[in-house]
């Protein structure tokens, strides 16, 4: 004899759902647990760098040129890593690290982190490799500025910042801002964040 209707399989439950009577408060959906604002805010800026990053590495950082009388071509930091992969490839792979993969590492780390998509011991091992690339992610500033200000010293071209330099700049000062707060808030709610 076969049942149909609102009654077909009641008695019947998946062993591995929780009751029925424990999502009557929730509408009937199943609740998710919800990151206060400001670490929401913190998790959303950082999954931002996650776009802006490639947008820094295509931007023109400086604008170069050899005599005040002809153009100047822009650099880039993929144009930059270009150029030196023809003259020196193990620099260009240094570079490579620095400007590209530790930020984007790091970055990734700290959302696997802010989205809770780590625990306990897996967690506590992650941050310090966080905050080691990301020291190594600003080295890569440290090197631009030092290359603009020998050129400028030089005074045989001319060179110009660029609006990518700033925005670079900017990612990778607000990595380390997220990278602190992360490390603060790991630091005080101990495995949890």
């Amino acid at each position: 004899r076969s049942v149909n209707g609102p009654q077909a399989g009641a008695g019947l439950r998946c062993p591995f759902s929780p009751p029925k009577e424990s999502f009557r408060n929730f509408g009937g959906r199943m609740p998710r647990p919800q990151l206060p604002k400001s670490q929401r805010t913190i998790a959303l800026l950082n999954l931002a760098l996650l776009i802006l990053f490639p947008v820094a590495w295509a931007a023109p950082l400086v604008r170069a040129g050899l005599l005040p009388l002809f153009g100047l071509s822009e650099v880039s930091v993929l144009s930059g890593i270009l150029s030196l992969w023809d003259s020196d490839w193990i620099l260009a792979l240094v570079v490579a690290f620095f400007a590209l993969i530790a930020p984007m590492l790091k970055t990734a780390g700290l959302a696997l982190m802010h989205f809770d998509l780590l625990r306990g011991r897996a967690r506590d091992r992650l941050m310090p490799v966080i905050t080691w690339l990301g020291k190594l992610a600003m080295a890569d500033i440290f090197l631009i500025a030092l290359y603009i200000t020998l050129a400028k010293g030089i005074g045989v071209g001319r060179i110009e910042t660029a609006w990518g330099l700033y925005l670079f700049t900017a990612c990778i000062l607000l990595s380390l801002w997220i990278s602190l707060l992360t490390s603060r808030n790991h630091a005080a709610k101990g495995t949890n964040l």
